[in-house]
């Protein structure tokens, strides 16, 4: 059977991913952005339980997105691949590029695939640009925000304790 617990902070961590994706809309979806929610990808890190919650809100905020199902599979993919990948890193830093690379070129690929560039934009410079907004929203304000909770007592007992 599983524990509520397991189940009621998967839905919270799949609710902020939503809310904080679909609410920052303009910078959240296109060939250049900075998905602010992608920050709590590394709680997967210390937290493996809570990739199920993490990849569930990736694919409800892609329903938004205006490259639609498309979005929902690749997008979603991608992060399922970068946060169950890294329970295998070995820091934090290197798990933070995790969903640099997987969504650099996934969702990159997948913009270039839709015809979704700006003229004149190559599929390498979306590449580049969704990874760099992926760095500067995981490895940068992630890794920062990850090391404030995990000092933090009462938010390492909610992500901690079962």
């Amino acid at each position: 059977m599983l524990n509520i617990k397991y189940l009621m902070r998967n839905a919270v961590l799949a609710a902020v991913y939503v809310v904080l994706t679909i609410g920052l809309a303009p910078i959240s979806y296109g060939p250049i952005q900075v998905r602010v929610s992608e920050a709590m990808t590394l709680l997967a890190f210390y937290y493996p339980q809570y990739v199920p919650g993490l990849v569930i809100g990736c694919l409800l905020a892609n329903i938004a997105s205006p490259f639609g199902i498309t979005d929902m599979l690749v997008g979603t993919l991608a992060t399922f691949f970068a946060v169950y990948g890294m329970r295998f890193c070995a820091n934090l830093f290197l798990a933070s590029l995790l969903p640099v690379v997987c969504n650099g070129v996934m969702v990159g690929a997948e913009l270039m695939y839709l015809a979704a560039l700006p003229s004149g934009m190559s599929g390498a410079a979306a590449m580049a640009y969704i990874a760099l907004g992926e760095f500067l929203s995981v490895s940068v304000l992630g890794i920062f925000l990850i090391k404030i909770l995990r000092k933090s007592s009462l938010l390492r007992t909610f992500f901690h304790s079962n």
